[in-house]
């Protein structure tokens, strides 16, 4: 497209807007509406998605030997271990270590305890590997394979919690698709109303342009512009909105809840809006550009 082509669709599609002003903005209020609530989701389900793999981090399974098995041999199990891509730590846990361990969280006086016992370790055959995985829903194959390695006498996990983890994670995951998708169908019904009603109003304008050998594209490309523009003051406003109100709602919970605070760590603003403000903008222009996409093709049948 030529220049002068460009900046006639570029004024023609800021008079679009003009003229259907009280359309535009019904468009460019539920395109706002719409990208915040997909942005206000966004930062919820990134700091609850943070927040689950603190928990599956504290998810541990342990592994431990037969009895009398030598120090080499369980070296060499945890090789075997390390080997596995799903795995994310695996600490070796000694026999003396655990009896440290459960005298502290047992007896009122530890000390006093392991010098009554002395030399003798009441947990001597207990030394394990403690192990976390990158990904929970993988625990079931991990802890047969445990099970399978010769030398490994018991396998403790906590199944139950896996499982419950990776449901949360794919209704999360589902829920988020489900919602992204209904707000930008929503989207694209308001750009269409708007753009459809602009070209009822140059319908006559446009029939005398294709008379004089108006191509298909400079016909369509001033409600394209109009449906990107559009796009774009839908998608920068609720950018703005949502960065000074996280910032607000995260100084608020962290003065008024310094409990929840200590237990639930947010995600900083600016690696936030790193990923959401380009991704929101994305989408605003998308909404816009297919919207007026599809009505063009649709009412000007060119």
């Amino acid at each position: 497209m030529r220049i002068s082509s460009a900046g006639y669709s570029v004024k023609q599609g800021f008079k679009n807007i003009r003229r259907n002003l009280l359309f535009s903005l019904a468009s460019i209020g539920t395109i706002i509406a719409c990208l915040f609530i997909f942005g206000l989701f966004y930062a919820v389900v990134v700091n609850f998605r943070a927040a689950i793999q603190k928990i599956e981090g504290s998810i541990s399974i342990s592994v431990f030997f037969d009895e009398g098995l030598s120090e080499s041999a369980m070296e060499l199990i945890g090789e075997q271990i390390k080997t596995r891509s799903e795995v994310n730590t695996c600490d070796f846990i000694s026999a003396d270590d655990a009896w440290k361990e459960f005298s502290d969280q047992t007896y009122d006086d530890p000390e006093q305890a392991r010098a009554a016992f002395g030399s003798d370790n009441p947990l001597v055959n207990s030394a394990s590997y403690k192990i976390t995985l990158k990904d929970v829903s993988k625990q079931a194959d991990f802890v047969q394979f445990l099970n399978n390695i010769e030398g490994v006498r018991k396998v403790t996990s906590s199944e139950y919690t896996a499982d419950s983890i990776s449901a949360i994670n794919a209704f999360v995951g589902y829920a988020s698709l489900g919602i992204i998708l209904i707000l930008f169908l929503v989207s694209i019904f308001l750009i269409n109303n708007t753009i459809t009603i602009g070209i009822t109003v140059r319908r006559e304008e446009i029939k005398i342009m294709k008379l004089i050998g108006a191509t298909n594209a400079f016909v369509r490309s001033p409600f394209i512009v109009e449906g990107i523009i559009i796009g774009l003051i839908g998608s920068i406003i609720p950018i703005v909105l949502l960065y000074y109100l996280y910032g607000i709602v995260i100084n608020y919970i962290a003065g008024r809840f310094s409990i929840l605070s200590s237990l639930f760590s947010f995600q900083p603003a600016n690696e936030l809006f790193s990923v959401l403000a380009p991704v929101t903008i994305a989408i605003g222009l998308s909404i816009g550009f297919f919207g007026s996409m599809i009505t063009t093709r649709k009412h000007l049948k060119v």
